[in-house]
């Protein structure tokens, strides 16, 4: 190893031929992007020159001044553009324009991260401007700051959590800014999306009423990553319509994108036992380990990692969980000291649930080039500005082609050369995508969905707002018209609020507890029992898997083991130990129909869209030996049954298509099982999601649709558009699938078709073949001309 720098093209060769001595190479396809010159054009007329002069560049980009004309002009609009090309200054030239020239105007931006609220800060800060007096306002302001910013700032950088949580019901205290609020900036909006952006679009329409109250008409301007449809998504979520810029004028270097499948272990007991268990779920259920297996995604991105920071190229590795981001860090750091004492400082990990200390140095670390190497969760992908960055390392797909480019861009802002690489995971859709790169290179990248009038997102909204003031009759339009009268009158009916002349009230003395992001309720403190130390934190709806009692908790490259964790005051108590074994949850999972909304007749097989109840709970663990994945034992665990209804799609074949097709009835469990596994593993093809968004259930006989049947519901409250998506493109959907097992070369099914890391049964039964023929029945019924019902009442029973 040597600390001499490659460029992008050097590091992929030398990546290459590290790989040299396998029988096959794991890259399965090299896609190259060419550069692209830039278009630029005058300074506009209006631009205050004060601020022309502090930006010191030579001109702007077409598509900067189109959007920052528009939102001058006071037209809403959404610049939806590539990664590093210059979207903050299309907002930066009318709010800061508008603050120099109007002293008493304001202005509000939203990020959905404190890291790039952070970001943007110290941008708009070196600029130098009197006056404008900007200020981040989020959960680590202290409270003394508080009181200054909102007394003093004229530029207010927050989140969606924060406006919810603190601007909003103490408006009375923020009226001055409100009514002078002359601009709201929505930054990477395109990451509201689901139940998330489905309240955060409430939120704004709170914004806006409350903002109206004291006079105050702001322009919206939105920027987001390139996107289906970015018109129609930004004004789904600000309630207003909204003109789009997405012609991207800026220059691009070029980037080599590589998809790269990690190889296969010989299938020997030695080489089992020294392939490490590196599972992604953070205390989720492993990979079935078979005769031979694939090595693991977050090992090969660990030793990329470890190469490329040898080499010298400043690399990020985006990892999907958090403990895979501090394992690869872990990793890394070794491998790095082994070769050269010291490197290993060099690399870091970066994720969310650190406290605001650790995450402030490690991106001046980042920032400074003391750090070449950074594991982090996405909580990176956004437009923080991670300027010299050579590579990207992309472990495991990210859930849709626009996060995908979205990471991928962070390489090369500076306009030089970048590196890419997608390492897939042992998944039916990574392994899928390897092999199929027209399904991401060439197609455009997805729309954004949410759904403000979602019933379990509507109705804590119209609490909220009712808390902080009145609603009258007139905001119920704003508010999503007819469904919100409706939502209205189910509240009222319930007592959540009263009518008055004047409105409809909130009629408690606490304000609506109400989670933006769904998590389930509030996060739970991880507190190092011998000393006090809050280590971080760990959302709600994780805590079952992540912090049982007996888990191993990694932070910072040190294990943790869990001795308690106490969910009604949200702490979990932890002791430092490095234990040889890694431990997995085991979570059992029923399901109930509430109701069918629409379904296809095919004869045998039927396809439903419908409403679901579903109940979880974790019941055990495991201990597996590091090394070996050998089980040392089961223990129980008697943690709270956890309910969610939502939307779910499924199918039903009658027993007798079944074993017309040669599926015997005892292998109906086993064939639908797989079949399961690998339609949650490949529905982000079709919507925007990734499995960790949604689940599944199947079952030879279900009780309410009484034949066999293979369930994917949204894992949101209300759902999130996901199920309806799915029913919308079974048909494509389900041919994928089925695509994707039958290609895969393993002989009984593997984590690459048919095996799920966060299968609650431990993979078993799984029968391959079986799902390849069960998919072949649903796909020729569904095939043939169709029959469907207006309006169905009961789900049809199967022929």
């Amino acid at each position: 190893m040597t600390s001499t720098a490659f460029g992008p093209a050097e590091l992929l060769n030398r990546l290459r031929a590290r790989s040299a001595a396998a029988a096959d190479s794991p890259i399965t396809h090299v896609e190259r992007v060419p550069p692209r010159p830039g278009r630029t054009v005058p300074w506009p007329g209006w631009v205050a020159p004060s601020l022309r002069e502090s930006l010191a560049i030579p001109g702007p980009w077409e598509h900067q001044v189109a959007a920052a004309t528009l939102a001058h002009e006071g037209t809403h609009v959404v610049v939806a553009t590539g990664t590093a090309s210059g979207k903050s200054l299309a907002y930066q030239l009318p709010v800061l324009t508008r603050l120099l020239t109007d002293e008493r105007a304001t202005a509000l931006y939203i990020s959905p991260t404190k890291a790039l609220a952070a970001d943007q800060l110290r941008a708009v800060a070196r600029l130098g401007l009197d006056g404008v007096r900007p200020a981040t306002y989020d959960g680590d302001t202290s409270r003394e700051e508080r009181d200054w910013i909102r007394q003093h700032s004229r530029f207010v950088l927050t989140n969606p959590d924060m406006l919810h949580h603190g601007i909003l019901p103490g408006h009375d205290r923020w009226a001055s800014f409100l009514r002078r609020l002359a601009y709201v900036v929505i930054d990477e909006c395109h990451a509201y999306r689901g139940v998330f952006g489905s309240h955060v679009a409430h939120v704004i329409r709170r914004l806006r009423r409350l903002a109206a109250r004291y006079r105050g008409a702001p322009t919206f301007v939105l920027a987001s990553a390139t996107s289906g449809d970015p018109a129609g998504a930004a004004s789904r979520l600000i309630g207003l319509p909204v003109a789009e810029v997405t012609s991207d004028a800026s220059p691009r270097g070029g980037v080599t994108f590589a998809l790269w499948e990690p190889p296969l272990l010989p299938p020997s007991p030695a080489s089992a036992a020294a392939a490490p268990d590196f599972s992604e779920m953070s205390g989720g259920l492993a990979e079935v380990e078979l005769p031979q297996v694939r090595r693991s995604a977050l090992r090969e991105t660990a030793d990329l990692l470890t190469d490329a920071v040898a080499a010298g190229t400043r690399t990020l590795a985006f990892v999907r969980s958090r403990r895979g981001a501090e394992v690869v860090a872990t990793v890394a750091r070794r491998s790095l000291d082994e070769a050269v004492p010291g490197l290993g400082a060099r690399v870091a990990a970066y994720r969310a649930g650190y406290l605001k200390e650790d995450r402030r140095e490690i991106e001046r670390a980042l920032l400074s080039g003391d750090l070449l190497g950074l594991a982090s969760t996405n909580a990176l992908e956004l437009g923080v500005d991670l300027v010299g960055l050579d590579a990207v390392l992309i472990c495991g797909y990210p859930g849709t082609r626009a996060s995908l480019w979205q990471q991928a861009g962070r390489a090369g802002r500076s306009g030089g050369e970048a590196l890419a690489v997608l390492i897939a995971r042992d998944d039916p859709l990574d392994t899928y995508l390897v092999h199929h790169p027209e399904a991401l290179f060439g197609r455009p990248v997805e729309m954004t969905v949410l759904d403000p009038a979602n019933p379990y997102v509507l109705g804590p909204q119209l609490c909220c707002a009712a808390s902080e003031a009145p609603i009258t009759e007139a905001d119920l339009e704003l508010f999503g018209g007819d469904v919100a009268r409706e939502a209205v009158r189910g509240l009222t009916e319930s007592g959540a609020l009263r009518r008055r002349p004047s409105g409809w009230y909130w009629t408690h003395p606490g304000r609506p507890d109400v989670d933006l992001r769904g998590a389930g309720g509030p996060p739970v403190s991880v507190v190092e029992s011998s000393t006090g130390r809050l280590l971080g934190t760990v959302d709600h709806g994780s805590s079952h898997m992540m912090l049982h009692t007996g888990a191993v908790y990694l932070h910072q490259g040190v294990s943790f083991v869990v001795d308690d964790l106490n969910l009604d005051d949200a702490i979990a108590l932890v002791r430092q130990h490095e234990p040889e074994w890694s431990t997995h949850a085991r979570e059992v999972v029923d399901l109930t129909v509430l109701g069918v909304r629409e379904y296809v007749d095919a004869g045998p097989v039927g396809m439903f869209l419908g409403d679901v109840e579903v109940t979880s709970q974790v019941v055990s663990y495991q201990r597996r030996r590091i090394g070996s994945g050998e089980v040392i034992d089961t223990k129980p665990l008697d943690l709270p049954v956890r309910d969610l209804r939502t939307v779910a799609v499924w199918f039903t074949v009658s027993p007798a298509a079944l074993e017309a097709a040669g599926i015997e009835p005892a292998d109906f469990p086993g064939a639908l099982h797989a079949a399961e596994h690998a339609a949650i593993g490949l529905l982000p093809l079709m919507a925007t999601c990734d499995r960790w968004d949604i689940g599944g259930l199947s079952t030879a006989n279900h009780a309410d649709t009484e034949a066999p049947t293979v369930f994917v519901y949204d894992g949101h409250p209300g759902g999130a558009g996901f199920a309806e998506r799915a029913y919308a493109t079974a048909a494509e959907w389900l041919r994928a699938t089925r695509s994707a097992i039958d290609a895969c070369g393993c002989e009984t099914g593997c984590p690459s078709c048919v095996q799920s890391p966060k299968c609650g049964n431990g993979n078993n039964p799984l029968h391959k073949e079986g799902a390849v023929s069960v998919l072949d029945v649903v796909l020729t019924e569904l095939g043939r001309p169709r029959r469907t019902p207006d309006r169905p009442a009961q789900p049809p029973s199967p022929a």
